[in-house]
Parts: C-alpha cells; structure tokens; sequence
C-alpha cells in the first residue's frame, strides 16, 4: 500500500463525509419531510436519467471530464426538479425544531447519503473524478449489491 492509494482512499472518504454532511445540514435546516422530498427526488432522477432518451446525443461528442461534468449536472437537474415537485406534492407535516429528532434526521440523511453515493458508482461518471479500486468503490460499486443498496433507504423510509 503507497502513499497515493492512501490519498485516494481519504479523497473517497472525504466525498462520503462530504455527502453526509451536506445531507445531515440540510435535514437540519428545511427539516424532515424536506429530506424525504429528496430522497423520492433521486429514485425519480435516477428514473428518468436511466431513459432520457437525448444523452448520447447532448453528450456524446464530449470526452472525459466535460461529459461527465455534463451529465452529473443533468442529473442535479432533475434531482432539483423532482424534489421540487415532491415538495409540492408531499404534505409537510413535520413541524419541528432545527435539532429536534436529530436521530431521525441522521438517519434520513445516511439513507440520502446511501442514494447518492450508489448513484455515483453505477449510474453517474462520478469515477471520471475519482481512482476506481478504492474500498469505497467496492463496497458501493459493485452490481451484485446495487439492488439491496436502492432498496436499503426504502426500507428506511418504512420504518422512519
């Protein structure tokens, strides 16, 4: 083990505390239902990002980095887009203080957390950005486990 296999296990670590952060400070400050909302936001955009018929045609005269950027920034497209529809759609029930059930809000956001990063190992060209290979890769990035990995915060969801 050399010291760049070090750095690029602490750079995947650091996007997975990354992810986890921006999603626990967003629990925090919109609240519960707001991070639901965003949960169903990514299944919808990973929905409809799956059978976007007009990828191949937007991005594929890019190479690298450019096209990966691309689509990673329609995917945010219509993640925004879908969990603003949820929003509308979705009562807000959940009235509660910024750290008030904060295990709750932990837990919602290791679910979003979850989405996001399996999203970025087997849908996304997140891998243009970082070295495959790493144990963050393998235990989100494998095929075999995407299926239980998409179901792991439904099954939050449930009983949250």
């Amino acid at each position: 083990m050399d010291f760049s296999y070090i750095l690029e296990i602490l750079s995947e670590l650091a996007y997975l505390l990354i992810v986890f952060g921006v999603m626990l400070v967003y629990a925090i400050f919109k609240g519960r239902q707001a991070l639901i909302n965003l949960i169903f936001g990514l299944y919808l955009a990973l929905l409809i990002m799956l059978e976007f018929p007009f990828t191949e045609a937007w991005f594929g005269s890019m190479e690298g980095t450019t096209a990966a950027a691309g689509k990673l920034a329609l995917f945010a497209a219509f993640t925004i887009l879908l969990t603003w529809l949820c929003h509308r759609v979705m009562p807000d029930e959940f009235r509660e203080k910024k750290v008030e059930s904060l295990g709750k809000k932990l837990v919602l956001a290791a679910a979003a957390t979850i989405l996001v990063m399996i999203f970025s190992f087997n849908v996304l060209p997140v891998t243009e950005f970082l070295t495959p290979g790493t144990p963050i890769q393998s235990l989100f990035g494998t095929t075999d486990y995407f299926f239980y990995w998409l179901i792991a915060p439904m099954v939050i969801l449930f009983f949250i």
